[in-house]
């Protein structure tokens, strides 16, 4: 595959990659739920003639077998949206789809990273005959919430891979740029998930109660300590602590207090020690203010960090500059978001790019899990362009 003919097929799949993305973008649905997302790729699998089959719930697995030796990549998108109500008009003016569903919407742009591999795939399928090897276009359902990663992986075990790809669109990025560094590139992240227990009273008389208020706030405050203490220096975990709910009543202290949140980090065992100095501090406050501790089943790491293969990552990184130039491939800070992906590069080697949305003319830009968050469509043939550049590279440097 020549540059030239990638980037003609890429412009001429534009049009159609678009209308994937407004489409799966109108349906907008939550982990658990794509079953209209997923009869949209699975008739699109049928339309290309490619064999498929279904993955845990709404999951879907094309393999695209050439017949002859080569490598076995994996292709993965994900498809879910988020509980999240989007705005009528995104930092620009207004959108150019919204959501069918007033209470959800793509505000992360799994509907991007579905259409663009969609695109891909009719092309690699019209390519057919000058490919080797095996080629799975993964799109994988419940994403947010990682329901999907598992059922995946476990389809993927049944057969031989070599290498896996994923592209995330980045609103930090100025759009048609896109970064493959090497290592670290998402956060690995644990929950907070534990519940104060003290004894409820008036709230005259704390003498005669225990607050789990004051406790859970103590545990806290004394977690920021002991962060600054014993997270190794040079490493990083963020304490997130986002909420402390305890009691609804101004004069009645409440028989427990919730604590919720996450860490994230970029070193997987300093985020299991990271879990390890909390449940300590936890116990020991509550000890202290004569409180008891009960950790729910969130309170553990939950995925590790995305952390790109660094033989595989710079093959896609010269492969991306013929292709793209200077210019457009640039290098980013890792992001603190997490994504089911690490499970994924735990067991392949591969690379998980970020594919920068930013046009501030076009009006996207804004965060991601934000209602104002949209996605930059004349950056999504970039994407397609990537893919196909990528499996030409691993056609041409099979190990």
């Amino acid at each position: 595959m020549t540059n030239e003919e990638i980037k003609q097929q890429a412009d001429l799949m534009k049009a159609y990659v678009i209308r994937c993305r407004r489409a799966v973008h109108e349906f907008a649905e939550i982990s658990g739920t794509e079953a209209q997302t997923s009869a949209f790729i699975q008739k699109e699998m049928e339309d290309s003639k490619l064999p498929y089959e279904k993955v845990s719930g709404t999951g879907l697995m094309a393999v695209l077998d050439t017949g002859r030796p080569g490598p076995h990549i994996a292709l993965r998108a994900d498809m879910d949206a988020l509980p999240l109500p989007e705005s009528e008009e995104n930092l620009a003016g207004p959108r150019t789809c919204r959501s069918k569903n007033p209470k959800t919407s793509h505000a992360c742009g799994h509907d991007a990273h579905t259409a663009m591999l969609l695109g891909a795939m009719k092309i690699l399928k019209a390519w057919e005959d000058r490919l080797r090897g095996v080629i799975y276009f993964c799109f994988e359902e419940g994403e947010e919430d990682g329901r999907g990663a598992d059922g995946m992986l476990k389809a993927l075990g049944k057969r031989k891979v070599d290498v896996v790809w994923a592209i995330h669109v980045y609103a930090q990025l100025p759009s048609g740029t896109i970064c493959v560094d090497p290592g670290p590139r998402m956060a690995g992240a644990a929950g907070v998930d534990i519940t104060v227990i003290g004894k409820s009273g008036h709230g005259s008389r704390p003498d005669m109660a225990v607050n789990p208020v004051f406790c859970a706030a103590s545990i806290l405050t004394n977690a920021a300590t002991a962060w600054v203490n014993q997270i190794s220096a040079g490493e990083t975990v963020t304490l997130g602590v986002t909420s402390i709910q305890g009691g609804e009543s101004g004069n009645v202290i409440p028989d427990t207090a919730k604590m919720t949140g996450s860490l994230r980090f970029f070193n997987l065992e300093e985020g299991k020690k990271a879990v390890e100095v909390f449940r300590k501090v936890a116990e020991h406050t509550a000890a202290m203010n004569k409180c008891a501790v009960e950790f729910g089943p969130k309170f553990k790491v939950l995925c590790g960090p995305v952390i790109n293969d660094r033989e595989y990552a710079s093959a896609a990184r010269e492969a991306l500059l013929d292709l793209l130039g200077k210019d457009s491939v640039v290098s980013c800070q890792p992001w603190y978001a997490s994504e089911s992906f690490s499970r994924w590069l735990k067991i392949y080697p591969g690379v998980f790019a970020h594919l920068g949305i930013k046009n501030l003319k076009a009006g996207s830009g804004a965060s991601h899990h934000n209602s104002q968050f949209d996605v930059d469509e004349d950056a999504l043939p970039v994407g397609v362009m990537a893919v196909l550049k990528f499996v030409d590279a691993m056609q041409k440097n099979d190990r």
